[in-house]
């Protein structure tokens, strides 16, 4: 059976996941996960990606990402996948496959899912019990959006830059964020939408979506289309706002 094409259009975010081959383990010292994020900075530029949020977990990688074009972050997944594997077997005197395949990723809704999908991702080690406080996980994002560190590697979002009018207000009120735990039925359904490839939003962004796309892009939906708009493609900037 062939594989669904992917839910991806451009200038709308994408959370993606990319596990380690039977969810073995990818990163073994602190270089690689320093290559491996100096790499997707590179890559990323190239083909015109921006990363908004990131952790890189000893077996898998959670990025949140807005790509120019339509085949933007497969690009660059691609790029830093073969990259990174090719740096990994020299180094650890290994061969074969580390990756699980290919990544699977969800396009995401912009409001209220974007900052919910900034949590998720760097909320990861908590969840795991390596931390009791995503701050204090080396490898996420969330020293840069939360603590102000510097990272040449994170474009911020609009939804993140609405947070405050200045960087300490911005970061001020992520931080508040964090002061309460994501709601169950969102972790559901972001872990639902990547894994299956769906679109993480409302019913009449999904809707407009699978118009935009012509086919179906949501669990156990008929896919049929919404009412007839101007344009579906540009609908999608103003939904649910």
């Amino acid at each position: 059976m062939p594989r669904r094409p992917r839910v991806v259009l451009p200038d709308v975010p994408l959370h993606l996941i990319q596990r380690g081959n039977n969810r073995q383990a990818c990163f073994f010292a602190d270089d690689d996960y320093r290559f491996y994020l100096e790499w997707l900075e590179t890559y990323a530029r190239d083909v015109g990606c921006a990363l908004h949020a990131y952790v890189l977990m000893t077996n898998h990688v959670h990025l949140l990402l807005t790509s120019s074009t339509t085949g933007g972050a497969g690009a660059m997944m691609k790029r830093l996948g073969q990259r990174y594997v090719q740096y990994v077997n020299r180094t650890y005197r290994r061969s074969g496959t580390l990756w699980e395949g290919r990544f699977r990723s969800c396009l995401t809704q912009e409001e209220p899912y974007v900052l919910g999908c900034y949590r998720y991702i760097e909320l990861n080690p908590v969840r795991a019990g390596m931390v009791e406080h995503p701050g204090e996980y080396r490898w996420s994002s969330n020293q840069a959006n939360a603590q102000g560190e510097v990272c040449s590697t994170l474009r911020p979002h609009d939804c993140y830059r609405a947070l405050g009018a200045d960087q300490n207000e911005r970061q001020a009120a992520y931080r508040e964020l964090f002061r309460y735990q994501l709601d169950p039925g969102l972790v559901d359904e972001i872990r639902e939408a990547t894994n299956g490839n769906y679109v993480l939003g409302s019913s009449r962004f999904q809707d407009q979506v699978a118009k935009a796309l012509g086919r179906r892009v949501a669990r156990g939906r008929s896919g049929r289309p919404a009412k007839q708009r101007n344009s579906a493609t540009d609908d999608l900037f103003g939904v649910d706002r």
